[in-house]
Parts: structure tokens; C-alpha cells; sequence
């Protein structure tokens, strides 16, 4: 790649303002720097309030989120071999069950090693795919625009895989990833212009778009002819005595070895990734505290209001380990670009989302995850937030000095 750069750079005189050569070395710069420090950097930091480089700060979002998606393909594999022991079938079908056959590996729900595999097989597919749909539109805004592809992409293309369900058809996945990083991203200007998580914006466009393949009881498990709905779902029907009565467990909720999409299940790998973020000071612990206290308040202070709604009953322990919650709350409120700056600000925008994940849930029977639609929602009155802070302050600061 050194030598290819270096025989461009020598015909770089031949280049004419415009001709195909020099898009073609544009669009070859664009790519390198997507995966490589460009030639060229700045001498100090691209933050005001934070010595850390763009590529260092992904990266660390990257490994604190790789223990989520490692606890999801052995899930996800566990789920599919427990399923396939049940229903007595003995092998999967297609080029998962050749690579099965190809690398001796059995369907036993006791192996980690087996789980893990045939998770891996379903995981890897929808990364791929999101990877080449989105770096596609990513590469074509920065021609277009005449700009670098940053790192940004790759904390958005692993969330977005990380929250679909293992069954998802993979062309919907490159609809739903191209919806957000266009939609999403790319119209407001591109990384750091966007008010809204492009990885939940992709995931909402397929939920509301293609409902049968996001919902309901045969998503989850990729096995053909079984059909189980996910704890939420039996939690909106029957509360936590149904949960309980299908053999799911508190502990089991809070490892992740229960049903869902593929990296949001395990809260004990969601909050290693938060202590991770905090550390490094990459996301902000206000946000994620805030976020916890406005679903526990409000399930502690509505508790058992109304008896004909069994999520009424459901306990604030049950509600932080069900569904995506905690992987919500620690790498989708905390994106730094769609979250309000000012440090009141996050306290009020993790109270408005966590209440708003408690309100969906309780109220809303049809879609019992909640966590989606509240962040969502309070990217959208973030910068109010931040506004009405800054205003506040101001006129404190004008009475107080005149």
C-alpha cells in the first residue's frame, strides 16, 4: 500500500483539476484513512476540553463494547442449540451447517465453545454487510464533500449489528444501515453534525419499516419452527410470575442468557463497558446514573398502581436487566454528538430517558422494549435542554452581578 501511494504521489503532476485521476486518488486517500493515521495529522487534540485523538476514542468505545457482543454470539448460539436440541434437530442447514461440519463443531448447548461458533456465524454475516453498505455511503459523502472518512462509522456499524436479531435478512440490514448513516448522518453535514444516533435511527427505520422481521415470537432464535417470545414481551402478558414460570431467572436476565437481539441481553457485559467508558472518560457517568434513576424512580413510586397491568408490578431489578435497557443506557444515551454538553443537561436528559423507557413500557403493551423510542426522543430535545440551561444560567449569572 506504501509503494501504491508512493507511484501516485509521483504522478500527481499529471493530474488535471477535475479528471479521473485525481478522484480516483481522492477516493484512495478516503479509504486509507479510514483504517490508517493519514501522513498528515494536527499537533494538538481535534477536542477543546479533552486531549484524546477522534481514532483513540473510538477505538476505546470498540473494546468496551466487544464483551457485549461476545456475550451475544454465545447467546445467540445458545439460544439456536438449546432450540435445536428441543425441536431434536441435529445439524443446521446451509453454509452454517458446512463451516459446523468443516471445523468438528457439534450443537451442544452445554459447550461454550459450540455456542460460541454458531453465534459467531450468525453475528459475523450482519457485521459484513453493514460494514460494506455503510462505508459504501460513508466513502461517497467524503468524495462528494472532499473530505476524510473518519472512525466514527466503526462505533456505528458494530452498535447497529450489535442490536439487531440474529434472523434479520441481510438485505434488510444494509436498507436499515443505509437509512441511518444517510438519513441519519450524512444530511445534517456528516460525524458531529447529526442530532440523532444514527445506529438507533437505522434500527427504528426497520423496526417501523419491516415489523415482522423485528418483532414478535420467531425473530429471536434462529432456528426454523420455534417461536418464543423475549422475557419483556412475556412480562407485558403475564409479569415477572410468567417470566419466572418459562424458566427465566433474575441471574440468567442479568448474564444475558435470554432471548433478544444479539448484544444486548448481558447488563453484567454492559456495565463493564460503562466502567470502561467512565474510566477513560469517554462517556459521561452523569448520563448513565441519570438514565438507571429515571426508570428505578418512577418503578418504585408506580408500583402495583394499577393491577390489570401486570408491567405495573414488575420490580425496578427486573426492569434494568429486561430487553436493551442497559446497553441503551451506556452506549446509545452517551453519544456525545446526539447528548446534550452542559453538565445539568445530562442529568435531565438521563431522567427524561430512563422515565420515558418506564412510560413506553408500562403504558405501551405493543412495544414493551422502550429504550429505542426514549433516546431517541430525547436526542430530538437535547439541544432544548442545553438552551434552556444556558439561559438559565445566564439570567442567574445577570441577577447576581447586575
Amino acid at each position: 500500500m506504501q509503494k501504491f501511494r508512493q507511484m501516485l504521489d509521483r504522478m500527481e503532476p499529471l493530474f488535471t483539476r477535475g479528471g479521473r485521476l485525481q478522484k480516483f486518488h481522492a477516493i484512495y486517500e478516503m479509504v486509507d484513512t479510514l483504517f490508517y493515521s493519514p501522513p498528515d495529522v494536527t499537533r494538538g487534540a481535534p477536542h477543546v476540553r479533552d486531549a484524546l485523538d477522534l481514532k483513540r476514542v473510538m477505538i476505546l468505545v470498540v473494546f468496551a463494547a466487544t464483551p457485549c457482543v461476545l456475550a451475544g454470539m454465545w447467546n445467540t448460539g445458545y439460544q439456536a442449540n438449546s432450540a435445536m436440541a428441543m425441536l431434536g434437530v441435529t445439524a443446521a442447514d446451509g453454509w452454517r451447517g458446512a463451516i459446523m461440519s468443516l471445523l468438528a463443531v457439534s450443537y451442544d448447548p452445554a459447550s461454550f465453545y459450540d455456542n460460541f461458533v454458531h453465534g459467531l456465524l450468525y453475528f459475523l454475516p450482519i457485521y459484513a454487510v453493514t460494514m460494506a453498505a455503510g462505508g459504501f455511503w460513508e466513502v461517497l459523502f467524503s468524495a462528494v464533500r472532499n473530505h476524510e472518512v473518519n472512525e466514527g462509522f466503526f462505533v456505528t456499524s458494530l452498535l447497529y449489528a450489535a442490536i439487531l436479531p440474529a434472523t434479520i435478512p441481510l438485505w434488510q440490514v444494509a436498507v436499515g444501515i443505509s437509512f441511518g448513516v444517510v438519513i441519519g448522518k450524512e444530511v445534517f453535514g456528516g460525524t458531529g453534525k447529526n442530532f440523532l444516533n444514527p445506529a438507533l435511527v437505522g434500527r427504528a427505520f426497520l423496526y417501523f419499516a419491516y415489523p415482522v422481521q423485528m418483532s414478535g415470537d420467531s425473530v429471536w432464535v434462529p432456528v426454523d419452527g420455534y417461536s418464543g417470545a423475549t422475557a419483556l414481551g412475556i412480562a407485558a402478558i403475564d409479569g415477572v410470575p410468567g417470566v419466572i414460570a418459562s424458566g427465566i431467572t433474575w441471574t440468567q436476565a442479568f448474564l444475558g442468557q435470554i432471548q433478544g437481539s444479539i448484544a444486548e441481553t448481558s447488563t453484567v457485559a454492559c456495565l463493564f463497558g460503562a466502567a470502561m467508558l467512565i474510566y477513560t472518560g469517554i462517556a459521561s457517568w452523569r448520563i448513565i446514573v441519570a438514565t438507571f434513576a429515571g426508570l428505578i424512580i418512577p418503578a418504585l413510586m408506580f408500583s402495583g398502581l394499577d393491577s390489570s397491568n401486570p408491567m405495573f408490578a414488575m420490580s425496578w431489578q427486573w426492569h434494568v436487566v429486561l430487553g436493551g435497557f442497559a446497553f441503551g443506557a451506556v452506549f446509545m444515551a452517551t453519544d456525545p454528538v446526539s447528548a446534550p454538553d452542559t453538565t445539568a443537561g445530562h442529568w435531565i436528559f438521563g431522567l427524561l430517558v430512563g422515565a420515558l423507557t418506564y412510560l413506553i413500557r408500562v403504558v405501551n403493551p405493543a412495544f414493551p422494549e422502550g429504550i429505542m423510542l426514549a433516546i431517541l426522543l430525547g436526542n430530538i430535545f437535547a439541544p432544548i435542554i442545553d438552551w434552556c440551561v444556558i439561559r438559565l444560567n445566564v439570567r442567574r449569572r445577570l441577577k447576581r452581578y447586575g
